[in-house]
């Protein structure tokens, strides 16, 4: 068994790379050995940074014997390839949501980590969150009856010009059709998909509607309705061209109402006395702290691949209703 996890960083693409980073360098189980970029230039820098080396080519990366796991935040068009590749060389994995864009690239992903016996995380913190194992704990005990509407809002302002600027303060290539799959629904926008997955359960049918606020080609601006198995109905909402849009997440049952927003969680209906603000269960140790739990313990994580594959899922039914201009049906 391992008694150091040792890590390659796997690209500076994404905005969270330097949040695994310094989680990677406070997690005494892990040891950041290298990096790798698509972009040499954008990676030795970080190299440097972080005072270890940086290997340009991939293949030797993986091949290294000495590294037991990679953290990836590649653009998540070279997810597929980059996880099957770290896999097939027995590398642990954790990577920036989504998995990949399409369900069936994700069981691709998948059927190589099963076959190779190793742990993929894909980063969903907010299934960790106190809050929401409140509202999954009201759900569950029945205080709020039958689940009828959930609402989910995520939304900032990266995509608003900063002033005498052209742009927002997210980076370019994070309006690349190409390499992101989308622009705020299928990034921002995962954090309510995943939410209200777990807490409504299975998505039978979708309509989106995706916004190009600011002509950049993506969406940058998204609402989607969803339909679930039970006959809920979810409202997920995902904006970068937002000020000041505090996170909300909305549970509406028959017999009672939890709502989250800015850090205040209340909840009122027949099984509360007013409107009342609730103790929230203990939050879960973050993605970063179960996968390395799993990989020397050989423990449980609570994200799963259910949670990363319909996460896909709602998403690519929600870019094919924008196409198409109308309700998606999931298989």
């Amino acid at each position: 068994m391992y008694e150091l996890i040792n890590v390659a960083l796997l690209s500076r693409w994404h905005v969270h790379a330097d949040d695994y980073a310094r989680n990677a360098r406070d997690n005494e189980n892990l040891s950041i050995q290298l990096v790798w970029d698509e972009d040499p230039a954008r990676g030795k820098k970080w190299a440097e940074e972080l005072g270890v080396p940086f290997e340009a080519d991939l293949e030797k990366v993986l091949s290294n014997a000495d590294i037991d796991a990679v953290i990836i935040s590649t653009p998540t068009s070279l997810h597929k390839e980059v996880m099957i590749a770290a896999a097939n060389h027995k590398k642990h994995i954790f990577s920036e949501k989504v998995l990949a864009f399409s369900v069936e690239d994700c069981e691709e992903i998948y059927q190589a980590v099963e076959a190779n016996g190793v742990q993929l995380m894909l980063s969903l913190p907010r299934l960790t969150e106190s809050y929401y194992l409140y509202a999954q704990e009201a759900l569950n005990s029945g205080k709020l009856g039958k689940l009828t509407t959930i609402r989910c809002r995520f939304a900032h302002n990266g995509a608003v010009p900063n002033e005498g600027a052209t742009s927002g303060w997210l980076p370019e290539r994070f309006f690349s059709k190409e390499e992101a799959g989308g622009g705020a629904l299928i990034d921002l926008g995962a954090h309510p998909i995943y939410l209200t997955n777990r807490l409504a359960g299975n998505a039978v049918a979708v309509q989106a509607r995706l916004q190009q606020t600011n002509g950049h080609g993506v969406d940058d601006n998204a609402v989607v309705l969803v339909e679930y198995e039970s006959g809920a109905l979810g409202i997920i909402e995902t904006s970068f061209v937002s000020n000041g849009s505090p996170f909300q997440l909305e549970l509406y049952g028959t017999e009672g109402t939890v709502l989250y927003e800015d850090g205040k969680l209340r909840a009122t209906g027949k099984h509360f006395e007013g409107w009342e603000n609730p103790e929230a269960p203990k939050a879960l140790p973050m993605p970063m702290v179960q996968w390395t739990e799993a990989i020397l313990n050989g423990t449980t994580p609570s994200i799963t691949k259910d949670d990363a594959i319909r996460l896909t899922a709602v998403n690519e039914a929600a870019a094919r209703s924008q196409e198409e201009g109308k309700r998606i049906e999931l298989n």
